[in-house]
């Protein structure tokens, strides 16, 4: 469903087994996927930037065609920590020693901490209609539990979430895009089916929990022990405008006291902006990382 040309493989990491798509030609630009989707969420962007980029598409472990192993007790093989090694360890088999990434979601959490981990590895990153885990957890009030009930109901233990989900897996999917896209918004359904193929199993629901799981637990542990450390490279913020991050945060002022070099502004969508937005993300996106071409 990527435009021809492109090139699918497993890649075996550490500590998983990554799918990755590739295509295009330039500079290496890693595109991380969110919830709960897979790295099919670009492929209304992609063709807009094949002619500028080598576009690196992975599914994060615990979605897609990757590994989805079962949780720990510290549900540190879920940390963004985990998931950032990963890429790291994709992009160095690609040959890609220092590379830019952007990442929607889950994966602009993933390229987070991949910038606090790896400072070395990235010329710069941007990150779509997310705050940082821990200012979004250190200000959590009625609206955000609201807003954010899954943070809250996927973390919860002994298989709940991951029973009631597997009682209608699709559903559950297809609500997810309804309730926070903007209203109108239109999804491929081809490859909505293909985010119901890879998510509803057993071991895509676990997965999918505990990385929000990891989210509330070690990676709070992780983030708060690098609090004064901050994102070095240039940072990109791109978020919804019908979205909630954008009716809850002052985002640039948040990400200022988390980075050193931040501009961003707000995409006409909701919180699926590539889907939502496409040719925006597409233009900012070339004109953010045409610094690294």
């Amino acid at each position: 469903m990527f435009e021809p040309g492109f090139t699918h493989r497993q890649i075996e990491t550490a500590n998983a087994r990554i799918h990755v798509a590739q295509g295009g030609s330039g500079p290496p630009l890693l595109l991380l996927h969110g919830y709960p989707q897979t790295h099919l969420m670009w492929h209304r962007v992609v063709p807009a930037l094949l002619s500028s980029f080598t576009l690196v598409c992975p599914d994060l472990r615990g979605y897609g065609d990757s590994s989805k192993p079962a949780g720990q007790a510290d549900h540190a093989n879920y940390s963004k920590r985990a998931m950032a090694q990963d890429m790291v360890e994709v992009m160095s088999t690609l040959g890609f020693e220092r590379f830019a990434m952007a990442g929607h979601d889950r994966g602009a959490r993933v390229g987070h901490r991949l910038a606090l981990d790896h400072p070395e590895r990235l010329t710069r990153l941007c990150v779509m209609d997310i705050a940082p885990t821990l200012h979004m957890f250190d200000q959590t009030d009625q609206a955000f539990a609201t807003g954010y009930y899954h943070w809250f109901f996927l973390i919860q233990p002994d298989g709940l979430p991951e029973r009631l989900i597997g009682n209608d897996a699709a559903y559950y999917l297809r609500e997810k895009l309804r309730r926070w896209a903007a209203p109108g918004a239109h999804f491929d359904p081809a490859v909505v089916e293909d985010y119901i193929r890879c998510f509803a199993t057993a071991e895509g629901i676990h997965a999918s929990c505990e990385d929000y799981r990891a989210a509330a637990t070690i990676d709070l542990e992780h983030d708060r022990a690098s609090r004064d450390q901050r994102v070095r490279c240039p940072l990109l913020v791109l978020w919804g405008d019908k979205g909630f991050v954008n009716r809850s945060y002052d985002v640039l002022s948040v990400w200022r006291n988390y980075a050193s070099d931040v501009v961003g502004h707000t995409v006409s969508s909701g919180h699926f902006l590539p889907e939502e937005a496409p040719d925006e993300v597409a233009d900012a996106l070339i004109d953010f990382f045409k610094e690294t071409r």
